[in-house]
């Protein structure tokens, strides 16, 4: 076999895409029993999908070098730059595989097949692991594997397909957007301009139509109108004819083809009657359909701006400025971005906080609502945290910062909120699997109008109706009915304290059918806190000895250990090799004065299993604490018990709601717990004093335990909500179809469930079930909405009973109506 490569293209070009190969990444593949040379394997795929599928005529293009209708690379300048670790540094991330992942802006996405361009076009690349386009705010979430490909290499492959992608930051984003809305604004300030004069021409036609206006002035008419048209489609329509080039050159059909399609046929048409001196001349509606597409483009651009402000509004929480306290004692006002850990800032009434830290010095009240959505201020203290963009209160407070930029709360609320954002759903993928099926059936549609209207009446008629198939039909609705919807509630949920981790996180919410309630934590408040000492002779020693085996653990008994030996102004014993028992307790070696002992904190399980004998006073007293809901610690040193600690928990306010109103909307309820079958018992009856809704309650469970109670109520065919406090759960939060962890504004695991709740308002529960739904909801009435106008109108532009003008003003109408909707779902929130 022979190396065969293209007319006009060198041996190290690819055959397909026709960039150089001459990466690592190059290989070689048999296409009709010869050897081609591509630059990746996702060449050499599309190649022989191509040629299977019958498509190869496609290269003839190449042999007859029409290389010409490629647009220009959009490559980044100093693309080089972006392998450097040091510029990576600010907007890549490691993950735990290994692989770097980014967010990129990317410039010139218009439509869902756009989308599903770019995915296609990445999803060949080697290296390239995943590369989800979010349509709604123009960004690309890329993960890669450093070792296959680096990122310069895909922002050139990016570049082939016509899109210049850079790294996302506010300032870019922000700037990006506004050049993108004020050149948008221009060729539609440029084509509503011709629009108006054209209209003048056109009444001067049209009365001379019934006055009798001569050959010469109505050719002289036309050759105005020309002289309008012209510039209004390539200057207002340049986006548009340029996408449909950029499609057709990758072999993909674009939304904007069928446009481009209509108006140069038109327009095309139109010349050709003017240079013949003929009466069927349409450049008033090339001009006037091209104003009508832009302004509902216009539109669209400030529907998606006003429907996703939810991150930018977070952003905006960050401040710009701290006041800084030099070693001197004097206060220096400097960026934000300057300050690193470790800086002591001042923060005065009415300030918002600069970044995540610890107070030293005051005592205030700081107002968490954006964050968590709790109106209510929040005291604090010496010791307590603060998160960056909170405002501050009455009270002047001395921070020590503790955590910057990406590690901050407000940052990674703004990630998850992005993330869920710009996810995808199941729906969303068969949607973008659609549009190009989509854009070729209209293409054929038309195709076969005209010859239908050319054959049975003549072509001016038939040229009319073809082209208002190509308007008409709109694909955009389909491909914006769900991220729309998605974007819209992920960024309201946010404002409501609720974070949700992608789209998917909504599907499977609004499914649910059972909901599992771990009661440490989330039915209870999980402030625990030691009440009493039972048995010791000195407690003391019996809460120093425990806390130094408990001081490394976040488990609420630890906690309120800790906090106890802490509030009484004790310190805490050295200790070694720890070790924790799930569903028992812990274990530690400390050091006692001069000797070193072996400590045992945890349930009576643990004792037995360890050999220490309980007296009959201390297990009465274990099971009393038991059956009203408090939690019973013993402590033993050698072997030996030393005594027992009564920690209590209060149940939290709106448990009870919450019961009733699961009830409400015929959802199954289980209480799961490690605390003992009394215990468990004790919380069922205090909860069924105020409700009457059934709970089904197993308690003395270990994590894996737990797990096995999921597993059989998803083979009872149930769909489960776990919720659960999100770090000791999260065993059974993986299992359950979707996962909820209650977190709070300054500490919060967002990494160990699909839905965090920032704060401790169990309303959100349901709340979130009702906005899934909602959700879930408008995303099946805008994919209602968008079939039901293709179905309604392209029949009726296909009878030739719309217009040209009449199917540039539906087409965006269906657009907005499918944003619009979506913008409903706010409703939700406010009430």
């Amino acid at each position: 076999m022979k190396e065969a490569v293209p007319d006009g293209t060198s041996p190290a070009h690819c055959f397909h895409c026709g960039l150089p190969a001459s990466s690592a990444n190059q290989c070689y593949g048999e296409i009709n029993a010869e050897k081609k040379l591509f630059c990746c394997s996702g060449c050499l795929s599309v190649c022989q999908i191509i040629h299977q599928a019958g498509l190869d005529s496609f290269y003839q293009r190449i042999e007859k070098q029409q290389a010409s209708l490629a647009p220009p690379p959009a490559v980044p300048a100093d693309v080089d730059q972006y392998a450097l670790e040091e510029v990576q540094a600010d907007f890549v991330k490691k993950g735990a595989d290994g692989s770097y992942q980014a967010q990129l802006m990317v410039e010139g996405i218009h439509c869902a097949a756009c989308v599903w361009l770019i995915e296609r076009g990445l999803a060949g690349c080697e290296g390239v692991l995943q590369g989800e386009v979010n349509m709604v705010h123009h960004r690309l979430f890329l993960r890669w594997n450093p070792e296959q490909v680096e990122l310069p290499d895909i922002l050139q492959r990016l570049a082939a397909l016509g899109y210049a992608a850079t790294p996302f930051n506010l300032e870019n984003a922000e700037g990006l957007q506004k050049k993108l809305h004020r050149q948008l604004l221009f060729r539609l300030g440029f084509a509503g301009f011709g629009a108006m004069n054209m209209m003048w021409i056109s009444i001067a036609l049209y009365a001379g139509a019934f006055s009798g206006i001569s050959s010469d002035f109505r050719h002289f008419f036309h050759w105005i109108s020309f002289a309008i048209a012209t510039p209004v489609l390539f200057y207002s329509g340049s986006t548009i004819l340029t996408t449909a080039i950029r499609g057709v050159w990758y072999r993909h059909l674009s939304m904007d083809l069928p446009i481009a399609i209509g108006a140069v046929t038109t327009y095309g048409y139109s010349f050709w009657q003017t240079y013949l001196g003929g009466n069927h001349v349409y450049f008033d509606t090339v001009v006037t359909f091209l104003f009508v597409i832009l302004l509902g483009r216009y539109l669209e651009a400030m529907a998606k701006g006003s429907a996703s402000s939810a991150t930018l509004r977070l952003l905006e929480l960050q401040p710009k400025m701290a006041t800084r306290l030099c070693p001197d004692g004097s206060e220096q006002r400097v960026s934000v971005r300057k300050l690193v850990i470790g800086d002591k800032l001042r923060v005065k009434p009415g300030d918002k906080v600069p970044a995540d830290g610890l107070v030293l010095v005051g005592d205030s009240h700081t107002d968490e609502s954006m964050l968590t959505g709790e109106s209510r201020p929040v005291h604090k203290t010496v010791g307590d945290k603060l998160a960056g963009g909170t405002v501050n209160g009455e009270g002047v407070l001395l921070m020590q910062v503790q955590q910057m930029g990406a590690a901050t709360v407000l940052a990674r609320i703004v990630q998850l909120v992005e993330s869920a954002q710009g996810s995808k759903a199941a729906v969303q993928r068969l949607t973008d699997r659609i549009v190009p099926w989509f854009v070729a059936t209209t293409l054929l549609l038309s195709s076969l109008t005209l010859c239908y209207w050319w054959f049975y009446y003549d072509f001016h008629a038939a040229l009319l109706a073809a082209t208002a198939v190509l308007i008409i039909t709109c694909p955009c609705a389909l491909g914006l009915a769900t991220p729309m919807a998605m974007a819209v509630s992920a960024g309201f949920a946010a404002r409501s304290g609720v974070l949700v981790r992608d789209g998917e996180a909504w599907e499977k919410l609004a499914r649910v059918t059972h909901v599992v309630l771990d009661k440490t934590g989330t039915l209870t408040e999980g402030c625990m806190r030691v009440s009493a000492f039972i048995g010791s002779e000195d407690n003391e020693r019996l809460l120093m000895l425990a806390g130094a085996v408990e001081r490394n653990y976040t488990h609420p008994i630890a906690k309120a250990i800790c906090a106890s030996l802490e509030s009484e102004g004790l310190s805490f014993m050295d200790s070694s090799d720890q070790q924790m028992l799930a569903g028992l307790g812990v274990r530690a070696r400390v050091k006692d004065g001069a000797k070193a002992c072996d400590v045992w904190v945890g349930n009576e399980k643990l004792m037995k299993q360890q050999g220490v004998l309980i007296a009959a006073d201390l297990y009465h007293a274990y099971g009393r604490i038991e059956a009203e809901m408090g939690s019973a610690v013993f402590v033993a040193v050698d072997g030996v018990l030393l005594g027992l600690l009564h920690i209590e928990d209060q149940l939290r306010q709106g448990a009870a709601q919450l019961i009733t109103e699961l009830a409400k909307r015929e959802i199954g309820i289980t209480l799961l717990t490690g605390d003992s079958q009394a215990a468990a018992l004790y919380m069922k009856n205090t909860l069924a004093s105020h409700t009457t809704a059934r709970i089904h309650v197993v308690a003395e469970l270990l994590p894996e335990d737990k797990v096995a109670e999921v597993i059989n109520l998803q083979k009872l065919g149930e769909h489960v909500l776990m919720v659960g406090d999100g770090l000791n759960d999260a065993p059974s939060l993986a299992q359950a179809d979707v996962s909820m962890a209650m977190g709070s504004g300054t500490d919060l695991s967002m990494e160990c469930s699909d839905i965090v709740l920032m704060g401790s308002d169990l309303k959100r529960i349901c709340w979130s079930l009702d906005l899934a739904k909602r959700t879930m909801r408008t995303v099946s009435q805008n994919l209602m909405l968008s079939i039901t106008y293709n179905l309604l109108l392209v029949p009726a532009a296909m009878a030739a009973w719309v217009t040209p003008v009449f199917a540039a003003v539906a087409m965006p109408l269906s657009s907005l109506l499918v944003i619009g909707n979506a913008i409903l779902i706010r409703r939700h929130t406010r009430r």
